[in-house]
């Protein structure tokens, strides 16, 4: 995949029946399916038995098995309730007789009401100072760790570029926190809410985790830690625009039992907060 269009074929389900869609997967650089795949596919399909111009607010998901790439994944929504304001749709994600992963969505109709969010840090580097992770992969080539070289080379839809990043020739231990810029490849002229919520569902299972291994960068690192989500959380807030740079700002109050908490705001560059994330991941010690 190289470019929105590649990433909306991806997250746009067939349709079975009214209820019931099937997705393929592809591969990001990990042997299992991505785990911000099946978010955002589950989410088209809830989406599609919304036939009230609600939107989405919130949702909250569990991964209970490792995705099979090889395999199609069949998503069958449960219409729970359409009441007098929201609507909840329940998503459970199949591969042959496994159950792979369940999601609660939940959409709400359009009110006003009254309005106030954190603020960004305003010390943070702007987009145009800082290298992509394709950049890096251009300037320090061989040099890199062979994982993460290979990682970097993989093709996205997405530009990626960190505020800072753990060394991996001096590895340091580092605050529990992990801000990335991150833009669209592509034209994204034209996309409605619905479909821009999906996507950044997508892009909000990349990074999170990192939060939750830079404390422990001077041992620890994506090539000795076997890593998965365990559960995912998103509250949407407010309409964006994905012509301009997104800032992914996470932060990890928590590590322990091989198991790291980490939580992110996203945010347009003008400071304008658009959603916020939680997830509990697997960060397990590999050993040799």
């Amino acid at each position: 995949m190289t470019t929105v269009d590649d990433l909306l074929n991806l997250l746009v389900l067939d349709k079975i029946s009214d209820t019931e869609f099937n997705g393929e997967s592809k591969a990001i650089g990990s042997p299992i399916v991505f785990g911000g795949q099946v978010l955002a596919q589950a989410i088209n399909a809830a989406s599609r038995t919304i036939t009230n111009k609600r939107v989405l607010h919130s949702m909250h998901a569990y991964f209970l098995e490792a995705g099979n790439l090889e395999l199609p994944i069949t998503y069958n929504v449960s219409l729970v309730r359409d009441g007098g304001s929201f609507s909840v749709r329940r998503v459970t994600a199949h591969q042959k007789d496994s159950t792979i992963f369940i999601l609660s969505a939940s959409f709400h109709k359009k009110e006003e009401g009254y309005n106030h969010q954190v603020t960004m840090n305003s010390d943070i580097k702007q987009p145009e100072e800082l290298l992509s992770w394709t950049e890096m992969r251009e300037e320090f080539g061989d040099a890199l760790p062979k994982g993460l070289k290979s990682f970097l080379e993989i093709k996205r839809p997405i530009e990626f570029k960190p505020t800072a990043f753990a060394n991996p020739l001096d590895p340091k231990n580092l605050p529990p926190k992990h801000h990335v810029w991150f833009k669209l490849k592509g034209d994204i002229n034209g996309l409605d809410l619905n479909t821009k919520q999906q996507i950044l569902t997508y892009i909000s299972d990349y990074n999170i985790l990192t939060s939750t291994l830079n404390p422990h960068a001077s041992k620890a690192h994506w090539g000795n830690t076997q890593t998965a989500s365990l559960d995912h959380s998103m509250w949407y807030f407010r309409d964006f625009d994905f012509s301009d740079w997104l800032l992914y700002a996470t932060e990890s109050p928590s590590a322990s039992g091989g198991r790291g908490f980490a939580r992110g705001n996203i945010f347009t560059r003008n400071g304008e907060l658009v959603a916020t994330v939680a997830q509990e991941g697997l960060i397990r010690p590999i050993k040799k």
